[in-house]
């Protein structure tokens, strides 16, 4: 029976990164019209770890490991108010269609930070050609950015290429989360380290917004309803369903075929951007991101192909039958 189930729930749990983190970025510009950056980001964290961890605990989970409060401490500020908050701090300047391409650069950020693998990874000639093709890119995405008509070119250029900053250390903050947490793992549920990286994480963000003042000036009553809605859509798609389905897919899946959302979500984005939004991306963005894609795709595309055993056996032995029969029936 659970091979059944399997059936349909590896498929929707793909949806739901694929569509639903493609949809966050633009849920993240809806909030924004109501809520400060870190606010937003707080907000959405602590309501979706609460509503977790409260959940776990009534199933009788324990939640009182000191240790494991700490690594996930860890974790959730470096993956979630630094990974997910600058990206809202950083789409007050650009649109989320802009923000979504530029996070797709993160493979290339764990590759160049995890030095303790690099031999393993340079010992692929795809991977230092897909970082070639990807930084280039790179460039033609940025360079299309700060020439862009969109709806925050009227915004100041120096702005936008800080936000584009901000949006690229969100990535290193959220990879440099994601190697302590496969370095340093907590000892106890996922769901449970999740719940506490979130309410960590929307702490964090709370007094990052107490720090910049965010709360002097901010009035709920001001808050209108299409921010409302986004920040719904936040906790309850962005921050549990596909989150949850993310985590999911890593147990039951390789990593490296659930990493392919980081190719669909900013097209989704895109799409919804146009779509809900009316975002659009200039010519040169979208070459940009073409670019962006097949050198993300070119750095992973040994893992994506890789052969098992089983299958590498069944090779040879066909190289070997045709090298005979070759040999054998030869013209003369």
């Amino acid at each position: 029976m659970s091979n059944s189930k399997n059936k349909w729930l590896v498929p929707l749990a793909f949806t739901n990164i694929y569509v639903i983190w493609g949809i966050t970025f633009l849920a993240i510009s809806f909030g924004l019209k109501g809520f400060p950056p870190f606010i937003l980001s707080g907000l959405r964290f602590l309501v979706a770890g609460i509503l977790m961890i409260g959940y776990l605990l009534s199933k009788g989970e324990k939640a009182d490991s000191l240790i494991n409060w700490k690594k996930n401490a860890i974790t959730g500020v470096l993956i979630l108010t630094g990974g997910t908050g600058l990206v809202a701090w950083g789409e007050q300047y650009v649109t989320a269609s802009e923000a979504a391409i530029a996070i797709a650069t993160g493979p290339f950020w764990f590759i160049a930070i995890d030095r303790k693998n690099w031999k393993y990874y340079f010992s692929d000639k795809f991977i230092p050609i897909g970082l070639m093709i990807g930084f280039v890119g790179l460039v033609f995405f940025l360079k299309g950015s700060v020439n862009s008509t969109a709806a925050h070119a009227a915004a100041d250029p120096q702005l936008r290429i800080t936000a584009f900053v901000v949006l690229g250390l969100s990535s290193i903050a959220w990879v440099l989360g994601s190697l302590y947490s496969k370095k340093n793992p907590a000892s106890q549920s996922t769901f449970m380290n999740i719940a506490q990286q979130l309410i960590v994480a929307g702490t964090a963000a709370f007094l990052i917004a107490l720090f910049r003042g965010e709360w002097t000036d901010f009035s709920v009553s001001n808050v209108p309803t299409s921010a409302w809605a986004g920040v719904l859509f936040l906790i309850f798609f962005g921050s549990i369903v596909a989150y949850l389905s993310y985590i999911w897919l890593l147990s039951v899946k390789p990593a490296a075929l659930v990493s392919t959302h980081t190719y669909i979500n900013p097209i989704v984005t895109v799409i919804a951007g146009w779509l809900v939004a009316n975002q659009s991306i200039n010519g040169g963005q979208l070459y940009g991101l073409a670019i962006i894609l097949l050198g993300v795709l070119l750095t992973n595309v040994t893992k994506y192909f890789k052969l098992s055993k089983r299958s590498k056996v069944k090779l040879r032995r066909v190289r070997r039958f045709f090298n005979r029969t070759g040999k054998r029936y030869q013209p003369i």
